[in-house]
């Protein structure tokens, strides 16, 4: 029905507002996030040496690789590496950042390279952590890496002998974008209850290696190859997550391809075996570094980086959920846009659940996609992933004098925890070469309300 004429003069207006809204949105700032950020805390410093590669000969003098958890008493622990003791280090500090014990070294190996440690806590056991971490071990391969892991009973105030998960030739930790690229990192380690603990990694080649324990991380099954068995469709950045039936859920998305999907294998067994894998949520253009988590009413949450040019283009962060245990998922949608500040790119996301439901995810924000990334941007939902936040840089998570984010050696890691009661820790460190390097933490607490789930 044609509009009558008392009406034309409202809706030009109506739409010189629409428009002027638009043209001046990237210029006003955007609604603050539900979250309330506590301050940061320094971890580890250190001098800013990175020299040419020559294998464990390297002289690395830097301090990288931070992860992170909460305890169920709010405290928090933080792992990371200095490059020039070539160690994982080990450290607890109390609900305000406070420490409370010296760095504790886990690896105890200055021989050989410790790199890109994950970190998850048994869930029914309190005080019990786990370790995993990939140790630069040449083994006559052409890449050297195996997965090392070390347990703690008392709350990391000692750990096990490091135990090898691998002791392969195959390069383990790498996640294969091409023959030339690649990201250090590509692991990841899951606990469930009654002392399972799972793991998962890439090797170079491409192959997808997943283990199990069934008391505690004492012992490992026999790894077996879940994916990536064709070097020419490499296997990279594997995600862990269980549920509380036994359910494991593993994801990774491939290299050596520009389309390539996130993909999903899930075990209803408590990883004895796993189901054919699916593409989640297919689209044109390349998924990578995807993210899982369970929310308290069972539901399995993604998160992962989507880019319409390829690897090496700009990427956005995308959210998509399922509620049918993995069998079929919402349509994903991007939840980093528009970018906080000057980003040019949002890459490499952290997700974060609580017990009420509420979701964290974090991403490393690139001001230039072609270069390392400096800052993090997060957002978060109140509802069970239903919606978001608008995306909002995380104050102090940029470092001093120019610095980009670390990790140096791949930017697969995990760096965002989450307690049940909304509490955030997110973890961040940087490198100014020739002057230093830092690790720090920032603390924060979500503010949006518990939806309906």
């Amino acid at each position: 029905m044609p509009a009558s004429s008392s009406s034309l003069p409202a809706a030009r207006l109506l739409l010189a507002g629409a428009l002027l809204s638009t043209l001046l949105s990237p210029l006003l700032p955007a609604r603050a996030a539900p979250l309330v950020w506590e301050g940061s805390v320094g971890i580890a410093d250190g001098p800013g040496e990175k020299g040419p590669w020559q294998q464990n000969e390297s002289r690395y003098r830097y301090v990288d690789d931070p992860t992170i958890s909460i305890g169920p008493d709010g405290g928090i622990a933080v792992a990371w590496v200095d490059q020039a003791s070539k160690d994982v280090f080990f450290r607890r500090l109390g609900p305000d950042g406070r420490p409370l014990s010296a760095a504790l070294n886990v690896s105890r190996s200055g021989d050989t390279f410790s790199w890109l440690p994950r970190m998850e806590r048994a869930p029914d056991a309190q005080g019990t952590v786990y370790l995993l971490w990939q140790e630069i071990i040449f083994s006559g391969g052409s890449h050297g890496g195996d997965m090392l892991f070390a347990r703690s009973g008392d709350d990391g105030r000692s750990f096990s002998p490091p135990l090898n998960l691998s002791a392969s030739v195959g390069g383990d930790g790498k996640g294969r974008i091409n023959a030339k690229t690649w990201h250090n990192g590509s692991q990841d380690l899951a606990a469930g209850p009654g002392g399972e603990v799972y793991a998962a990694w890439t090797e170079y080649d491409g192959a997808l290696w997943f283990t199990r324990s069934a008391d505690g991380g004492k012992t490992f099954s026999r790894p077996r190859v879940v994916a990536g068995e064709d070097p020419a469709r490499p296997a990279r950045a594997p995600s862990l997550a269980v549920g509380r039936d036994r359910t494991v859920y593993l994801a990774w998305t491939h290299g050596e391809d520009a389309g390539a999907d996130i993909h999903l294998a899930v075990s209803r067994d408590g990883g004895e075996a796993f189901g054919k894998p699916v593409a989640v949520a297919p689209a044109d253009g390349y998924a990578d570094a995807p993210k899982l988590g369970i929310g308290p009413d069972g539901a399995l949450h993604l998160a992962y980086a989507q880019s319409d040019g390829g690897p090496f283009g700009r990427f956005r962060i995308n959210y998509t959920r399922s509620d049918d245990g993995g069998r079929s998922f919402a349509p994903a949608r991007d939840v980093s846009s528009p970018l906080p500040g000057r980003a040019d790119s949002a890459r490499f996301p952290y997700l974060a659940i609580d017990a009420a439901g509420r979701l964290a995810i974090a991403y490393e924000l690139f001001p230039d996609h072609r270069r390392d990334p400096r800052g993090l941007g997060v957002t978060v939902s109140g509802d069970g992933g239903r919606s978001f936040s608008p995306p909002s840089a995380i104050p102090d998570s940029t470092g001093p004098a120019g610095g980009t984010n670390g990790s140096h050696q791949g930017w697969l890691m995990e760096k965002l925890a989450m307690d049940d009661k909304g509490r955030l820790v997110i973890v961040n460190s940087t490198l100014v070469q020739d002057r230093l390097s830092r690790v720090w933490l920032m603390r924060g607490k979500s503010a949006a309300p518990a939806g309906p789930r």
